[in-house]
């Protein structure tokens, strides 16, 4: 197997995770989550969303959030918008990155943001500009990049034209997001390898949902194909409120030990990780989906017992 000797993990629990939780987390309780990630050596973090209250009441207090947490050096701590005055809120918060989308899926465009693909990417690429004037990075994330809940094609044409707009807007780097777990190993190896062979010096990072239970076989696939960028979530949480079948993120714990058995270095202390797990299940007060987690957390358990 061709896998890499390094990965890096941007954690997006915070974002990602809660953002489709039936219960509001306090904002204490998300600073101390990001915090907790901080201390236990993630590069990336996703903290908050600015969006509006009224559509995603999870990510009200976002400004709240950055203005707390303790920021450490060589992290960077980004903000996901949907358009330019998400993107305008999210700089003075003191984002360190932007993430903007836009969904391959015409009908996830309209669900997500309210509008077709070429108007939304339209949009995407104004927030490129402001972000990159402000002297931040700005990440594209093709959503729905590997199929469409609502029964369209989804081509990989169609993925890599969405890709080469948001290069030539100026993003610093791209994600492709698998938002309703549609995706099969052999697709994300033809991708990654179409987009790495066309933009070889564009940091290209992979976001899957486990809607399937296909995330790790995925994330396997794209690292032989050469990703060394990742997206996960503390104990598989989360997904899209605005997209059907968007289940939960794969699994932070479920990332690290795939990595740790194949020796691949995160960077991340996993014991700490598992910290994070066992402090999230409490706050939601429910298992957590990923297998991983629930074993170290009942390993745990037994051995207090």
């Amino acid at each position: 197997m061709n896998l890499p000797s390094n990965v890096t993990i941007r954690e997006v629990s915070p974002r990602d995770g809660l953002q489709s939780e039936p219960v509001i987390v306090s904002t204490e309780e998300k600073v101390h989550l990001v915090d907790m990630l901080s201390a236990a050596g993630f590069a990336k973090i996703n903290v908050a969303s600015f969006v509006s209250p009224r559509a995603v009441p999870q990510m009200a207090d976002a400004r709240e959030v950055f203005a707390a947490i303790a920021k450490r050096s060589g992290v960077t701590y980004d903000a996901t918008v949907p358009n330019i005055k998400g993107a305008e809120r999210a700089i003075e918060a003191g984002a360190d990155a932007i993430v903007v989308f836009v969904a391959a899926s015409e009908r996830g465009n309209q669900s997500g943001v309210g509008r077709s693909t070429e108007d939304a990417m339209d949009e995407a690429e104004s927030v490129i500009r402001i972000t990159r004037a402000s002297d931040r990075s700005a990440i594209g994330t093709v959503a729905t990049a590997f199929g469409s809940p609502y029964g369209e094609d989804i081509d990989i044409d169609r993925v890599t034209h969405l890709v080469r707009r948001f290069v030539e807007a100026g993003a610093s780097a791209i994600a492709l997001g698998d938002t309703s777990g549609e995706a099969n190993p052999k697709q994300v190896q033809l991708l990654a390898t179409k987009i790495l062979e066309n933009y070889p010096t564009i940091e290209l990072s992979m976001h899957f949902h486990d809607t399937r239970g296909m995330a790790i076989a995925n994330t396997v696939a794209a690292m032989e194909a050469g990703v060394t960028h990742f997206d996960s979530a503390t104990g598989g949480i989360g997904g899209s409120p605005f997209t059907r079948n968007s289940a939960g993120n794969l699994a932070t714990e479920e990332l690290l030990h795939l990595c740790r058995s194949m020796d691949i270095d995160t960077g991340v202390d996993f014991d700490l990780a598992i910290d994070a797990y066992n402090f999230l299940a409490n706050v939601l007060k429910r298992p957590l989906p990923s297998k991983v987690g629930r074993l170290f957390r009942s390993e745990a358990e037994a051995s207090d017992d």
